[in-house]
């Protein structure tokens, strides 16, 4: 695989690391691969990627996806700029910020456009990593290096010959040079002052919009003074002449993230950590006041081209994490006898592959609550009942819809989203693949824990579910049919659900619960087939993904980091866009803050209570969401999630309510609601 073309995020073990994982498990030697199509509706990545990066799997759901669909010109948030390219030039914004109650949304304004006097093409992209991307103008003779958190855009020129041409939508009250002509000072009249640092001399013109240098070779890197404080022009001299070209993400061990940059130049490179990295970072010299403003909170300077990032470890476990007093077993015991007969006499009737992964893992849950409580003779039924319902999808013959694998850009589809966009919600052309097949991967490792027969014949199939979202530090099994870490955002720390398609706010994802619960998977998959490192990888990543959801989805009174009206009316988002806040659901509007609730809930398992471990945050979303239980629009089956919330802090109240209940969410039973309550009822 070409080193450039991969996500580099991998775990690095010590020597006795290894030995105990090669001693107790490991992945299958030989990659499985599913039947192959060629897909009708995908574009073609070769218009974009330079050739040398089509012969591996390429990123689908990446910080930089805009610039690779459609016409490649809808702006990106690379922290600090909101950045455009479009008719052979590419626009600078420091964005500025608007909230109300219902949205935050940063406005792109294309404070500068740089592109040169030559003739002109659109932008190819020459390389990418974790933390990076480089554009490259191969007609105009540029190539931006975009590197995630650089308060400097660096731009290189590639011959000689190039003449600059830098203009603005405002007007340019001044342009200054110093005596050495490689620092030059822009003021416009939008309240804006920036930096132009050269690496050689050069001489510039300008008229009330527009800059042009004479004939240049070398980089030039470009910085907005984010405030007027003297401070902070010297801290952009001091750091202007190291510049990052690439940068990787590494786990270096569990619960641990480690970033490194390759970058040229001269002195220490100076970047932007947003307010997760700050809570991780584990020794870095930390800027403190030097900040630029974001709406994923304030961007403070870090000095140094690695960074080391820790985070506290999480319990991955099959059953509660504190166990249920056995008062309680014989009525989660009476559920669980109907919710497992009814299994006997239904069949997941969906072709979906959502809705059929979330059946399959509604059973599974079944299984493991009959170990917790002591009924083991619920549990061949239910393992009948997961076997008929996934071995036809690993098989390859279920009737009316499968996984396959396309090649263009390197994973699976389905058999319904390859000729259709909008079949299983886009997955197709890659949309939340780490939702659908999570709650495979669920039911397949409940099964595999309750059948190791079964698990060890299907164990290549399980593998390559799980890697198509989560192919990260395999050993042998990394091989170049996905990308790694397709879904997961190594600087954001969470991940997007958004696939190949254009958004002018960037990327997405509703459900952080639906995102946890697949890297929770993936370490359950570890645990069943004792595959130390699998489980050390989900449960780094299932860890990362809650402490994001905490800090970006959760939102506390208070808490002023998206402004105070929304923060005042809303208690969680409902999506998430790299560059937009919003309050409404893809199915649902902002109204019906229930469903907002139980999105950010579902699937309701043990790691539910890591990803809610505040009680009075959990007492706060269930006051607000409450109200609306009673509104045209709200199914009887969202209640499950509010009451699953409320049993948090009152457990004998949310207990009460369940009883009543006469309908759950397809991905529910009472057994499971049941189970849950009473276990946070210590």
């Amino acid at each position: 695989m070409v080193l450039a073309t991969s996500f580099l995020l991998f775990l690095s073990f010590s020597l006795s690391c290894n030995a105990l994982t090669t001693s107790h498990g490991s992945p299958p030697t030989t990659p499985f691969l599913f039947p192959e199509t060629k897909s009708t509706v995908l574009p073609n990545p070769a218009h974009i990627f330079s050739s040398h990066l089509l012969s591996s799997p390429l990123p689908t759901n990446s910080f930089f996806q805009n610039f690779v669909v459609a016409k490649g010109d809808d702006p990106e948030y690379i922290h600090p700029y909101l950045i455009k390219s479009a008719s052979s030039s590419l626009s600078l914004s420091y964005p500025f910020r608007f909230s109300n109650s219902s949205f935050v949304r940063q406005i792109f304004v294309p404070d500068l456009t740089i592109t040169s006097l030559n003739k002109t093409t659109r932008h190819r992209i020459s390389s990418y990593s974790d933390l990076s991307v480089t554009l490259d103008f191969p007609s105009n003779n540029l190539r931006f290096y975009l590197v995630r958190g650089s308060p400097f855009l660096t731009c290189k020129t590639t011959t000689n010959s190039t003449r600059l041409s830098i203009s603005t939508i405002h007007a340019i009250l001044s342009f200054s040079s110093d005596a050495s002509l490689t620092k030059h000072t822009v003021k416009l009249n939008y309240t804006q002052t920036w930096l132009l640092y050269t690496s050689s001399p050069i001489r510039f013109t300008h008229s009330i919009t527009q800059i042009t240098s004479q004939k240049f070779s070398g980089v030039i890197r470009i910085a907005i003074l984010p405030n007027s404080e003297q401070k902070y022009e010297r801290v952009l001299d001091k750091y202007s002449s190291c510049y990052p070209i690439s940068g990787r993400a590494k786990l270096s061990k569990a619960f641990g993230l480690e970033y490194k940059w390759k970058t040229k130049g001269r002195g220490k490179l100076l970047l932007l950590a947003h307010p997760l990295h700050r809570r991780l970072l584990s020794r870095n010299a930390v800027l403190e006041g030097f900040e630029y403003k974001s709406i994923d909170g304030d961007l403070v300077g870090v000095i140094g081209d690695s960074w080391v990032m820790k985070l506290e470890p999480i319990p991955v476990t099959w059953h509660s994490i504190d166990g249920i007093r056995k008062e309680h077993f014989p009525e989660i015991v009476s559920a669980l006898r109907k919710d497992v007969d009814a299994l006997r006499s239904t069949k997941i009737s969906t072709p979906s592959s959502y809705f059929y992964g979330k059946s399959v893992a509604r059973a599974a849950r079944l299984a493991l609550i009959a170990e917790e409580v002591g009924y083991p003779k619920a549990i061949p039924a239910v393992a009948k009942f997961l076997k008929n319902a996934i071995q036809p999808w690993l098989d390859g013959n279920y009737d009316g819809n499968g996984f396959l694998y396309e090649r263009k850009w390197g994973g699976l589809v389905t058999q319904l989203g390859s000729t259709n966009s909008s079949e299983d919600f886009g997955f197709g052309i890659y949309n939340d693949h780490h939702f659908h097949l999570g709650y495979f991967v669920y039911g397949i490792a409940v099964l595999a824990k309750i059948d190791p027969a079964w698990g060890r014949q299907y164990k290549p199939q399980a593998y390559s579910l799980m890697a198509d979202y989560m192919n990260v530090g395999l050993g042998s099994f990394s091989y170049s049919y996905y990308p790694q870490a397709r879904s997961f955002d190594p600087w954001k720390l969470h991940s997007w659900a958004a696939g190949l398609q254009n958004f002018s706010d960037g990327r997405n994802q509703e459900s952080t619960s639906e995102a946890v619960n697949a890297y929770y998977s993936a370490a359950l998959l570890g645990l069943a087939y004792k595959d130390n490192v699998l489980k050390r990888i989900g449960s780094t990543l299932a860890a990362l993904e809650i402490l994001s959801a905490q800090t970006w989805w959760h939102v506390r009174e208070g808490d002023d980091m998206y402004g105070k009206e929304f923060s005042r009316k809303n208690r969680l988002v409902g999506i998430l866009w790299a560059n937009m806040r919003d309050s409404k659901l893809w199915f649902a509007p902002a109204e019906l803050k229930a469903c907002r609730l139980g999105i950010q809930v579902l699937p309701i398992s043990p790691i539910t209570e890591i990803l809610f471990s505040d009680a009075e945050f959990a007492k706060d979303v269930v006051k607000w969401a409450s109200p609306s239980l009673s509104l045209s629009g709200v199914a009887e089956s969202w209640k499950d999630f509010v009451y699953a919330l409320e049993g948090i802090y009152n457990y004998t109240s949310a207990i009460a309510k369940t009883r009543k209940l006469t309908v759950h969410d397809d991905g529910n039973s009472l057994a499971n609601l049941l189970w849950w309550i009473y276990s946070q009822g210590r």
